[in-house]
C-alpha cells in the first residue's frame, strides 16, 4: 500500500475510487491504515474518493437493474437468489436497506440492481445512495485509520501481511475446491 501511494501518488486516489466502485472495505481500511502509519495517504482525499467511486459503481448497478431487469441476474452464477433476497430487504425495510447493505459483505452490487428492478425512481436512489456511499466511506476511512492508531506502525504491517496471507489462502481453497468440484468422480 506505500509503495503504491508513493509511486503512484495523486493518481492512487483514482485508483482507490475504482476500486471502491466495485467493492472495497478491506482496501479502504488498509489504505487508511497505511495512510495514517506512514503519512502518504490523505484521510480526507481517499475519503472523498471512494465515496464518489461507491457512489458511481452504485448507481451503474442500479442502472443495470433498471434496464435489464432480473434477467439479468439469471447470467450471474448465484446472483439469483441473492436478488430476491435484496428485493425481499428492500420491500420491507425501504430507505434503511439503501442506508445499509453496502455494509454487508457481498450484496452491495445486487442490492442496487435490485433497486433498479423494484422500479425505484432513480433520483430517490441516488440521493439516498450518495447519503449511504458517504457513511460508507467516512466509516472505513475512520476504522482503519483509528486500528492504525491503537496497532502502531508495525502492527499495521503485520495486519496487512496477515491479510495478504489469508486472502492468497482463501483465493487457494477457492481454486482447489472448484478443481475437485469439475473432477470426475469413479463409478461405483
Amino acid at each position: 500500500m506505500e509503495v503504491f501511494w508513493a509511486e503512484w501518488g495523486h493518481l492512487a486516489y483514482l485508483g482507490a475510487a475504482l476500486w471502491a466502485f466495485f467493492e472495497g472495505e478491506t482496501f479502504v481500511l488498509l489504505a487508511s491504515a497505511a495512510g495514517r502509519a506512514t503519512g502518504l495517504i490523505d484521510p480526507w482525499i481517499l475519503g472523498v474518493s471512494v465515496w464518489l467511486g461507491s457512489f458511481a459503481g452504485d448507481q451503474v448497478w442500479f442502472t443495470l437493474g433498471r434496464r435489464y431487469g432480473a434477467g439479468i441476474a439469471r447470467r450471474i452464477p448465484g446472483a439469483e437468489k441473492r436478488l430476491d433476497q435484496a428485493l425481499r430487504f428492500l420491500e420491507r425495510y425501504g430507505v434503511l436497506f439503501i442506508l445499509s447493505f453496502r455494509f454487508v459483505y457481498g450484496i452491495r452490487n445486487v442490492s442496487s440492481a435490485a433497486c433498479g428492478v423494484a422500479g425505484m425512481n432513480w433520483g430517490h436512489f441516488a440521493f439516498w445512495n450518495f447519503i449511504a456511499a458517504g457513511i460508507w466511506a467516512a466509516s472505513f476511512v475512520a476504522g482503519g485509520w483509528y486500528l492504525a492508531a491503537w496497532l502502531g506502525p508495525d502492527g499495521v504491517y503485520w495486519m496487512m501481511a496477515g491479510v495478504g496471507i489469508c486472502a492468497v489462502v482463501l483465493i487457494a481453497l477457492k481454486v482447489w475446491r472448484g478443481m475437485h468440484r469439475a473432477a470426475p468422480r469413479p463409478v461405483s
